[in-house]
């Protein structure tokens, strides 16, 4: 396999390191998705002296700009698709209160020893120039053929140095379809307190791209598995388990929750609405009762679930922005489709549910199809068989009302000015009472009718007087 066919750059990276007389290698992801057959836009450099100089002289022969970043001994250059990023070769060590290394000047040797697991320690020549030779001092090429997960070194120290790389071991098996060797695997549970040292950011940073993989579950079956996921997502940790009492029990939330997120990632790649999914059930245990008569129940999940968003995100460091409020709203309206399957769907209902949906309808219809993660065949066609017909009516109101993302024909401001009078409840009380009767199907999304029962209601209100 020569790299250099691979993309015009390499060609490049190495005329311009034998004119520096430089050691260069292609090192890392890049190396080890050429050898999967899979895309790779983001190729790390490693040169023996200075990567920044080498950096700096590619960018002048092609004629690019050229990011430095003196701190850390690095640069970057966007060329064509692809992001290069350069630095030299180096040997690291740690300290116990930290995951930031202490840098110092090394051999390609040393700088593969450093790398976090085999099958990224794999590298290539560009100078000396070998572009058909993987070095390879920890076996990566048979770890990628057995599929595997292994670290370089010793796995417990591995993970006691940087114990990002723990998440990271999850994250690549889970992006690859890998499994995670077993001795790796027991240092994970074994160093797990130690994820405490790494920033709330990094840790999501991971488990986004856990979540934007192509089956989602398993990272967290992993996390689960390696008791990483209590110290990190303890609110999802929660929806473990079954209980049985008197006789009747409850399916294991955290396991339902796991099939509703594969099922919506075959459907999206929309990482808030995958989120979602994640989180869509996240109230159920600060809801569980048990009924005589009925079991086990979660009434109210969805409202407890949408008010815990908040506090979910400030932990986690998500933004705290539309996307928030995104998955806030469709936590809290991820029940009503299905009430609304189950019943005779009469035109006010489905007014309010787009009224309430807005533009994210479509996505809150495909996390209710996703939601019905039934074993009985039956139930399940029954099921999405009604949403079809909730879609269809959805459809249709659109079109006759054009209520998604409505706005009432009379405002606030124009209630004011017609009585002459300030803001105060009354005003309120107008604007609730003509946004209803819309959505009732008592008036038309029409402004003269609208305006007709303002009237009407500004006469109850006493803001009309009497001659």
């Amino acid at each position: 396999m020569n790299i250099i066919e691979k993309h015009p750059v390499f060609q490049l990276v190495s005329n311009v390191a034998s004119e520096l007389n430089m050691e260069t290698y292609v090192i890392g992801g890049y190396v080890r998705d050429m050898i999967l057959n899979r895309n790779s836009k983001d190729i790390d450099i490693v040169v023996n002296g200075s990567g920044i100089e080498l950096a700096k002289k590619l960018a002048q022969k092609i004629g690019s700009s050229v990011n430095v970043f003196k701190n850390f001994g690095t640069a970057s250059i966007h060329y064509d698709d692809i992001e290069l990023e350069f630095v030299g070769a180096r040997k690291e060590s740690y300290r116990s209160n930290s995951r930031k290394p202490i840098v110092e000047d090394g051999t390609i040797k040393d700088d593969q020893n450093r790398r976090d697991f085999t099958i990224n320690a794999l590298a290539v020549s560009l100078f000396p120039f070998k572009p058909t030779e993987i070095i390879d001092p920890f076996n990566g090429l048979d770890d990628l053929q057995k599929r595997i997960i292994k670290t370089p070194l010793d796995p417990k120290i591995t993970f006691s140095d940087d114990p990002l790389r723990m998440l990271r071991a999850i994250r690549f098996a889970t992006q690859l379809n890998f499994e995670i060797e077993e001795n790796t695997f027991l240092a994970i549970n074994q160093t797990k307190e130690r994820i405490s040292i790494i920033s709330k950011e990094r840790i999501t940073e991971e488990l986004n791209k856990i979540i934007l993989s192509e089956t989602p579950s398993k990272g967290f079956i992993l996390l689960d598995k390696s008791n990483l996921l209590p110290l990190i997502f303890p609110d999802l940790a929660a929806l473990k388990g079954t209980e049985i009492y008197k006789g009747k029990g409850h399916k294991d939330v955290f396991i339902h929750t796991l099939e509703v997120l594969d099922k919506i990632a075959k459907q999206t790649d929309n990482l808030w609405l995958r989120w979602t999914a994640l989180l869509h059930d996240i109230g159920k245990p600060n809801s569980k009762k048990f009924d005589s008569n009925n079991g086990w129940t979660f009434h109210g999940h969805e409202f407890i679930g949408s008010k815990m968003i908040h506090s979910i995100f400030k932990k986690m460091a998500l933004p705290l922005n539309d996307k928030k409020k995104y998955v806030e709203k469709l936590v809290l309206l991820h029940l009503r489709p299905i009430v609304l399957s189950e019943e005779v769907v009469s035109d006010s209902a489905v007014r309010r549910l787009l009224f309430e949906a807005g533009d994210d309808i479509d996505d809150l219809m495909l996390l209710c199809e996703a939601d019905i993660t039934s074993k009985n065949k039956e139930k399940v066609i029954r099921f999405l068989n009604n949403f079809e017909l909730v879609r269809n009516k959805l459809k249709e109101i659109e079109e006759k009302d054009k209520i998604r993302n409505w706005q009432p024909p009379i405002d606030g401001a124009f209630i004011m000015q017609t009585f002459q009078i300030k803001p105060c409840e009354k005003v309120g009380i107008i604007k609730n009472a003509i946004r209803e009767a819309i959505l009732d199907g008592i008036i038309g999304n029409d402004f003269e009718e609208a305006k007709n029962l303002m009237y009407k209601e500004a006469a109850k209100l006493g803001l009309i007087k009497k001659e």
